[in-house]
């Protein structure tokens, strides 16, 4: 079985070695830079959207450029312990474990962070051109979790599938609401889940391995900013 991880990374760093990860230099159109790593901006891509699209300039690359049984994204400071997946022919989507929002919404948290427009305009997006996601999109959306960062590993007709709805809805939003940095990353971690729920898939949740501490303090102090302005 042929799995491919991709390692979304936009410098030189120490990159885990096991067989199936597949490090790609993301925004590499705009860097000066050569990594010895695979370019997202060979064959059709978006490398130039990465300021805006983040680690999906490498999803991306995969989508229209890469085959495989099983296709992943991670980015360089956090990935999955292979050793603890065993992928085969019944697997279908493997995911971090959930991040949990104890006194908000995943909706109120975004809002907080980036405003109302950009989940509307997704919205009504998703009831005009995909109007079978749109309950779920409600659902997740008043949730109080969902499994963040753009990680995952997907069997490939699975991933095709995603990728046809989540990029649809992105470059729709993106023509109503512009150049936005970091914007379509943060709206495609709210849109994994309603896939997932909206198409009954089944799933396993692993562990992330961080290479580097996350600071607390520093995300408390932001939550708190944001409850504040709010």
């Amino acid at each position: 079985m042929d799995v491919k991880v991709l390692v979304a990374t936009h410098k030189k760093y120490p990159l885990p070695e096991d067989r199936p990860y597949f490090p790609i230099h993301v925004g590499a159109s705009l860097s000066d830079t050569a990594l010895p790593y695979q370019r997202d901006d060979e064959g059709e891509n978006i490398s130039c959207k990465n300021p805006y699209y983040c680690e999906l300039t490498a999803l991306y690359w995969a989508y229209k450029n890469l085959r495989s049984d099983f296709i992943g994204l991670c980015h360089y400071r956090r990935y999955f312990d292979m050793e603890k997946i065993a992928l085969n022919d019944r697997d279908l989507i493997i995911l971090p474990k959930k991040r949990r929002y104890y006194i908000e919404t995943v909706r109120s948290q975004f809002e907080h962070a980036h405003g109302k427009r950009p989940l509307e305009t997704v919205r009504e997006i998703i009831e005009r051109d995909h109007r079978e996601y749109l309950d779920c999109f409600e659902q997740c959306m008043n949730k109080r979790s969902l499994h963040i960062y753009n990680i995952f590993i997907m069997r490939y007709d699975i991933l095709m599938k995603y990728c046809d709805f989540l990029f649809d809805v992105l470059f729709k939003a993106e023509e109503e609401l512009g150049k936005t940095e970091r914007m379509y990353g943060y709206i495609a971690e709210r849109l994994l889940d309603v896939f997932i729920e909206a198409n009954h898939y089944e799933y396993k949740e692993v562990k992330l391995v961080e290479t580097e501490p996350v600071d607390w303090p520093k995300k408390i102090w932001r939550f708190l900013e944001r409850k504040i302005r709010a």
